[in-house]
């Protein structure tokens, strides 16, 4: 289904209007198909690590 002018503008309006928020989502989305699809046993245990520090600087 093909997105008319009107719907185009609107879209670009959000994302001039909610920046951090766009890139907030875009992150979060990489993030999440690096470990589902590439990430190595390695890599996996790295972001395990990363997040408990995450975790305890959130807590704190």
């Amino acid at each position: 289904m093909a997105l008319t002018e009107s719907q185009h503008k609107a879209i670009n309006r959000y994302r001039s209007k909610n920046k951090a928020q766009v890139q907030y989502i875009n992150r979060r989305s990489v993030a999440k198909n690096f470990i589902l699809k590439d990430a190595t046993q390695e890599d996996l245990e790295m972001l395990l690590d990363c997040i408990k520090k995450r975790q305890q600087e959130l807590d704190n």
